[in-house]
């Protein structure tokens, strides 16, 4: 019994082998540029909220530069794989990486924000409450005054008084 061959005459594949497709040329180096762009500023979205965080006051800021840092590598990975596309070249490596580690960066950023925006008067008064805590009892105090004034904003949040 003969074997079954493919339009266009390629003949009989290896088992699991798929056919050769055509090497695309490498990008542009200024194309790799921009996906390696794209890239370390998504790692540095992640990287800043990891680490930004811990002060109130400058954690407003530091979402907002991340939020700006994530929105540039989607943007720049974006771009760099429509160009490849373009002039007909392979995607750069990293565009990729680029755009995820943004949309990463981008959404827990904006969601940092809206929690900031929303909670921001039971957070000033916790870390306010901190700061002034010696003890470990007058920290479990702040804390639990923190924890009763979220529980009604969201109550209030949800419809519930």
């Amino acid at each position: 019994m003969a074997r079954y061959q493919p339009p266009g005459g390629r003949g009989p594949q290896r088992n699991g082998m798929l056919p050769n497709r055509r090497q695309l040329p490498p990008p542009e180096p200024a194309v790799r540029q921009r996906a390696l762009a794209a890239l370390l500023l998504g790692v540095l979205s992640l990287l800043g909220l990891m680490l930004g965080l811990g002060n109130l006051r400058r954690g407003i800021f530091v979402a907002a530069l991340t939020l700006l840092f994530a929105a540039t590598a989607i943007w720049l990975g974006v771009t760099a794989s429509k160009i490849a596309r373009r002039a007909g070249t392979a995607r750069p490596r990293w565009a990729v990486g680029g755009v995820v580690l943004g949309a990463f960066g981008l959404a827990f950023s904006a969601l940092w924000l809206m929690v900031l925006a929303v909670f921001w008067p039971q957070l000033n008064a916790y870390y306010t409450c901190l700061n002034g805590a010696n003890t470990v009892a007058a920290q479990q105090a702040c804390h639990d005054q923190f924890t009763n004034s979220v529980g009604s904003e969201l109550s209030v949040l949800q419809g519930r008084r």
